[in-house]
């Protein structure tokens, strides 16, 4: 099971908190550059579903299976756009937290909680050094 890990960085010069939390039932990840939970979105996909890791190139990310459903939990965004960033988010993260753990032999694969909250910046290169950081805070 992950323990808590938080990780404060710059991304396109914007102060940007991450935290992890392993529970018994689903992980919570919150990606905050306003200060606050944002957007919470459920992930989970069936445990009999195949995962694909990013194969032997680092700089890739693991595609998400075509099974995960997102649940919106609390929150909203302020347009279709943001909402399918959003969505795109929490899909990512969820896939890279349940990639990391198959890796570690974990037989139960909880739903992933996402929220996010974020300010308007360049948005791939954003989303990739927070998915980045991630990585690098659940494979501590």
């Amino acid at each position: 099971m992950l323990s808590i890990h938080s990780t404060s960085i710059e991304l396109e010069g914007v102060h940007t908190d991450i935290m992890v939390q392993g529970f018994a039932d689903r992980i919570l990840v919150l990606v905050t550059q306003l200060g606050k939970v944002g957007n919470l979105i459920q992930a989970s996909i069936p445990s009999t579903t195949p995962l694909l890791s990013a194969q032997d190139d680092d700089s890739l990310l693991p595609a998400p299976p075509a099974a995960i459903q997102l649940t919106p939990l609390l929150g909203g965004a302020s347009s279709e756009h943001v909402q399918t960033l959003h969505s795109l988010y929490a899909a990512q993260i969820a896939t890279i937290v349940w990639v990391e753990e198959a890796k570690k032999m974990a037989v139960d694969r909880r739903s992933v909680v996402v929220g996010i909250a974020l300010r308007e910046a360049d948005e791939r290169k954003t989303f990739h050094g927070v998915m980045d950081h991630i990585g690098r805070l659940i494979r501590e």
